[in-house]
């Protein structure tokens, strides 16, 4: 072989790694009242995932209410920064990559996209408290070196009614973290979010409605996806950032594709095949696509032993059927 055929080979070799990523094939790890142990890591590691998500948790009393309480004794340890920090090196040590993705729970469940405040005098308090919320955990991102971090969860209103205080906000952010950022916007939120461009990954909890039947098949929930899918795109083209999914996934439940977001226990006639179906088409779906960087399954517990399982009707895929098809596509991504 000459060595300009050598010479040929060598650079193709070059771009197709430089153009290759590997995608973000994550679990959101939910917090709990006690530290964690390998015991609780191994199960990520095992379903091949590369990345988690920490969630540390403010709670505000309700929708116009504009105190943050976080960080708190009161809380479960894996909420609060103490925890965040000893759940991530844990998961680190093994390997995993890190999100730390702050999240607000309104008293009763309500849905953090509605806080809205009535007075200017209210939205400044909110503004103030969230800001020491977010940046306490802006700082321990860049204490642990964690890959990612999310600037907010769900919070449609106080975004399009404060968007000066967001860009302000961001620029704070960057002067303590210096990994990469994102918004986790909910799936009919993102397409209004204002500071795209300030970010780098555009955030979207992808709970897009795919399917109304009870049992979904793959082929009508790839159908499904052929409305939202060239929205998503042209976002992306946009503001030329590529998409996070920042949570994704379905419930074992009839009808899991026809309304994915809703949690209501009330739900809770079991249909493992359905959440099987709408699973795989979301991935056939974006993972091969290069606008797309991943995401995060939602949700993972950390005693997988005693969660999940096929009489479950929640969200997490433990010690389901599906399990085993994540593990499979993750494996696939490596």
């Amino acid at each position: 072989m000459n060595y300009s055929k050598l010479l040929f080979l060598f650079l193709i070799c070059v771009l197709q790694s430089c153009t290759s990523q590997t995608k973000i094939n994550g679990v959101s790890f939910v917090a709990a009242g006690i530290p964690v142990t390998d015991k609780h890591v191994n199960p990520v590691v095992q379903v091949n995932a590369n990345y988690a998500t920490v969630m540390p948790f403010g709670f505000i009393k309700d929708l116009k209410h504009p105190e943050i309480i976080h960080n708190t004794d009161r809380q479960w340890f894996g909420e609060s920064r103490e925890g965040v920090k000893q759940y991530a090196n844990s998961l680190e040590a093994k390997g995993i990559r890190i999100m730390i993705k702050p999240q607000i729970w309104v008293w009763r469940g309500e849905f953090t996209g509605y806080i809205k405040m009535e007075t200017e005098d209210d939205w400044k308090k909110l503004e103030a408290t969230y800001s020491s919320f977010i940046l306490e955990y802006a700082d321990l991102a860049q204490e642990i070196n964690a890959d990612i971090f999310c600037i907010g969860t769900e919070l449609e209103q106080f975004v399009a009614n404060r968007p000066e205080y967001w860009n302000a906000l961001i620029l704070e952010i960057k002067k303590i973290y210096k990994g990469k950022l994102t918004y986790a916007a909910n799936w009919d939120e993102f397409k209004r979010t204002p500071f795209w461009s300030q970010l780098d990954y555009i955030g979207v909890d992808a709970y897009f409605p795919v399917s109304d039947s009870k049992t979904p098949t793959v082929e009508e929930c790839l159908l499904g996806w052929e409305v939202h899918k060239p929205i998503i795109k042209e976002v992306s083209d946009k503001h030329k950032k590529p998409i996070l999914f920042t949570e994704y996934g379905y419930r074992s439940v009839d009808y899991a594709g026809k309304e994915p977001w809703k949690s209501e226990r009330s739900m809770n006639i079991v249909n493992l095949e359905a959440q099987n179906n709408t699973t795989k088409a979301l991935f056939e779906t974006f993972w091969k696509e290069d606008w797309f960087a991943g995401g995060f399954i939602w949700k993972w517990f950390i005693e997988h032993d005693t969660v999940g399982g096929e009489n479950d009707s929640q969200f997490t895929p433990q010690n389901k059927p599906v399990e085993m098809i994540i593990k499979s596509h993750f494996e696939e991504q490596k």
